[in-house]
C-alpha cells in the first residue's frame, strides 16, 4: 500500500511511546484502564530521560526516504521533535511539553526540559527574541500543552486536515481514534478514494473505533515497533539510532524555533485546492459515466423483446 501511494500520512497516538516507558491511555496498562480498576499507572522513566522509540525513528527515516509525506500526532511527549523530524512534516494537535509560546509575538521555542506547567499557563520564562523577525524581548512564555477547553492550534489542524484529505493512504499507529477532531482525520481521504490502515495493539469495544474498523482496508493488532521493523525492512529502509546531536532539546535553550512556517501552509493550501478541483472533476465525470450506463441500460431494457415477440420470431 505504501509503495502504491503517492501521498501517505501517518497518524500517531500514545501507543507509539509505550516502549519508551511512557504509559498510554487505553492499553492493558494504560492510565485510564488502570484508573477504572482503581489502580495507578507506573511511570518508570521521566519525560526528559525518555528517548524516541523504533517507531519514531522509523517514521523519520520513511519521511526522509519519501515514503511518508506527513505525520499527524496527538502526543505531547515531544518524541517526534526529539527524533530530529523537521517541523514542516509534523502537526502536533495537542501540544508539546518541550515547547513554550510567547504571549506577545506567538513565537514557539524548544525547551531543554519539559515545561513545569500544563494547560497554557505561565512558565515563569520570558521571550528571548528581539526585533520583528526574532520575537519580542520581554514577552511572557506559556506552555504549549492544550487542556480540554482549548482550541486546537490553527496551522497544525489546517495542515493535518489537508494532508489527511489528500492522502492516498492514511496509517494510524497506536491510537484508538476516540479524541475528536483528530480521530476523524484519517477518514477524510475516503471521500476521494483513499485507503485506511489501523495498527493498534488491543481491540476495543468503543463505538467510534468500531466505526473506523469497518472502514479500514487493513487492521493489525500488534506492537507498533514490531510492525514498523517489518515495514521498513520490506521497503529497504534502515531505522537510524537516536542521536542526541539531532535532538533540538539538546541545543542551547530557546535557540530552536518551532513555529510552522507560513509558507508551508500557503503552499499546502494551493495543492489542496488543486486536488479538490481535480478530484471533483473526476468524480463528476464518473457520475456522468454511471448516469450514461444507467440510461443505456434502461433503454436496452425497454427495447428488450417480449415473450410474444420471441414467439413471432421463432415462427
Amino acid at each position: 500500500m505504501i509503495l502504491a501511494s503517492k501521498h501517505t500520512v501517518v497518524h500517531t497516538g500514545a501507543g507509539i511511546s509505550t516502549s519508551a516507558g511512557i504509559p498510554d491511555f487505553r492499553g492493558p496498562k494504560g492510565v485510564w484502564t488502570l484508573e477504572e480498576k482503581g489502580e495507578k499507572p507506573s511511570v518508570n522513566i521521566s519525560f526528559d530521560e525518555a528517548i524516541p522509540t523504533k517507531t519514531h525513528m522509523a517514521l523519520k527515516a520513511l519521511v526522509a526516504a519519501g515514503h511518508v509525506q506527513y505525520i499527524v500526532s496527538q502526543n505531547i511527549d515531544g518524541l517526534h521533535l526529539r527524533s530530529g523530524l523537521a517541523r514542516e512534516y509534523l502537526s502536533e494537535l495537542h501540544g508539546n511539553m518541550f515547547v513554550e509560546v510567547c504571549l506577545k509575538c506567538r513565537k514557539q521555542y524548544v525547551r531543554s526540559t519539559p515545561a513545569p506547567t500544563v494547560g497554557k499557563k505561565l512558565t515563569g520564562n520570558i521571550c528571548r527574541g528581539s526585533g520583528k523577525q526574532l520575537g519580542c524581548r520581554g514577552g511572557n512564555l506559556i506552555d504549549n500543552i492544550l487542556d480540554w477547553e482549548h482550541d486546537l492550534p490553527e496551522n497544525d489542524l489546517q495542515l493535518a486536515f489537508m494532508h489527511s484529505a489528500m492522502a492516498e493512504l492514511n496509517i494510524c499507529l497506536g491510537t484508538t481514534l476516540q479524541i475528536v477532531p483528530s480521530g476523524d482525520l484519517p477518514l477524510k481521504n475516503q471521500k476521494y478514494g483513499g485507503r485506511l490502515v489501523i495498527c493498534n495493539l488491543q481491540p476495543t469495544k468503543h463505538v467510534v473505533f468500531l466505526m473506523q474498523d469497518k472502514k479500514a482496508d487493513m487492521i493489525i493488532s500488534s506492537y507498533v515497533d514490531l510492525v514498523m521493523e517489518k515495514v521498513v525492512k520490506r521497503l529497504g529502509v534502515e531505522i537510524p539510532a537516536y542521536q542526541a546531536a539531532d535532538d533540538p532539546t539538546k541545543s542551547i535553550p530557546y535557540s530552536v524555533r518551532w513555529n510552522i512556517p507560513d509558507s508551508v501552509v500557503k503552499t499546502m493550501d494551493k495543492l489542496y485546492d488543486k486536488m479538490v478541483k481535480e478530484k471533483g472533476k473526476l468524480k463528476r465525470m464518473q457520475n456522468d459515466d454511471k448516469s450514461e450506463v444507467r440510461k443505456n441500460a434502461k433503454k436496452l431494457k425497454s427495447e428488450k423483446p417480449t415473450q410474444e415477440d420471441n414467439k413471432e420470431s421463432i415462427q
